[in-house]
């Protein structure tokens, strides 16, 4: 009896496991799981194709731009050698404005005189520091020289004295009056005329160069 009671109840498990879908797979895998252990993930799902209605195909990666060359560091440029320069443009540009004007000098002076009365005109020479007559006019020459090669237009410059002194013939007192004194240049002789209402004096050119060239400035404080 008793066995009858064990036999129909392990009937009615059974039968109430087939109910539940619950197969002895189904039990060892449930007490694999409980007991710690790795089930296998299922397969991936295969990609749809790229032509299936519906899906956007992903564009394609960007190429990796090609890496940037470094630019070339250009050398930097000696502090000496600037300082070097500018010192010596420094030094030549002082030592050209420090030169002194160097103008020729000469011993004789060409002029040309006119008499205005009598239409009367001579061309003389006048040698420095030797006063010369014409007619009533009393001329001495103190410099004469020519432009410097740096300058231009190219002119003879002259520095002369002229007195009236008309000639006494009677014996009497001569007149003596200085009616010029100054700087005479050839190639502008309206720039600082003589005048007269008589005679008139002009300078057409220097002769006989003397030795060494001295400057324009020391001559003019000489004078």
């Amino acid at each position: 009896m008793m066995r009858r009671a064990r036999a129909l109840s392990l009937s009615l498990l059974g039968v109430g496991l087939l109910g539940l879908g619950v197969g002895p797979g189904s039990a060892q895998e449930s007490t694999g799981n409980q007991a710690g252990e790795v089930v296998e993930a299922p397969p991936p799902t295969a990609a749809p194709a790229a032509g299936s209605p519906g899906l956007v195909a992903a564009p394609p990666p960007e190429a990796a731009p090609p890496p940037e060359s470094a630019p070339t560091v250009a050398p930097p440029v000696s502090a000496d050698n600037d300082v070097d320069s500018n010192e010596s443009a420094d030094d030549d540009a002082a030592a050209a404005a420090a030169a002194p004007v160097v103008r020729p000098r000469y011993t004789m002076a060409v002029l040309q005189a006119l008499d205005k009365v009598t239409a009367e005109t001579l061309r003389f020479e006048a040698k420095v520091g030797e006063p010369v007559r014409y007619k009533d006019l009393v001329i001495t020459v103190h410099d004469c020289e020519t432009n410097a090669a740096n300058e231009s237009p190219k002119d003879s410059i002259v520095h002369m004295e002229v007195q009236y002194q008309p000639v006494v013939l009677s014996g009497g007192a001569s007149v003596v009056r200085q009616v010029f004194r100054g700087w005479m240049f050839a190639a502008s002789p309206g720039l600082h005329p003589f005048a007269n209402p008589i005679y008139d004096v002009w300078v057409i050119a220097c002769k006989s160069p003397v030795g060494p060239a001295v400057s324009a400035t020391t001559k003019g404080a000489s004078l």
